[in-house]
């Protein structure tokens, strides 16, 4: 396949760190919400709260690769209501990817429950201690979260049915090990 309509090597790495942590920290927060407080679920929480810091740094390293390494064309043939839709979802799944770990933060800081990165390094608190304020950010964040978990699943759809259906280069240019037939 031309190099000219693959990602870069930098480029899917990112994607795919990111996907993976999106996923298991999701899958980390459905598990760990409704369990007793122990001292597992505070180790929880704290694993949950390094891979959304880790997910946000990771977004933005993404955002600036971007800023200097443009990504391949869409398909010739595409016609131009896919082209739009792709744009916006990827456009809203980077705002998600965004918007989720700062509301998990914010939410954290409302409560009074300090966010250490790794254990090592403490980040500050965005808003002061309350109650009223924690509650309606732990509402906000989880509706995030499952709104990036629909938009995650229809980008993955559209990639698939590129793949399946429309039998173009969409999905194979972000999984290089995959080659078109």
């Amino acid at each position: 396949m031309p190099a000219s309509i693959r990602y870069t090597r930098t480029a899917i790495t990112l994607h795919w760190l990111v996907a993976v942590a999106i996923v298991a920290t999701f899958g980390l927060g459905l598990y760990m919400q409704d369990l007793p407080l122990s001292p597992d679920k505070l180790r929880l929480y704290a694993w949950h709260k390094w891979t959304g810091v880790t997910i946000f740094l990771l977004v933005l390293a993404r955002i600036v690769w971007h800023l200097g390494h443009r990504p391949p064309a869409p398909p010739a043939g595409m016609p131009a209501w896919q082209r739009q839709a792709a744009e916006g979802v990827h456009l809203l799944l980077y705002g998600l990817m965004l918007a989720v770990p700062v509301s998990g933060w914010l939410m954290s800081s409302a409560k009074g429950v300090p966010t250490v990165w790794f254990g090592v390094l403490p980040l500050p608190d965005l808003v002061g201690k309350n109650k009223e304020l924690g509650d309606w950010l732990a509402t906000v964040h989880k509706t995030l979260n499952f709104s990036m978990a629909g938009l995650v699943l229809v980008h993955a759809g559209a990639a698939l049915k590129h793949h399946l259906i429309d039998r173009d280069e969409v999905l194979v240019r972000m999984l290089p090990l995959l080659r078109k037939p």
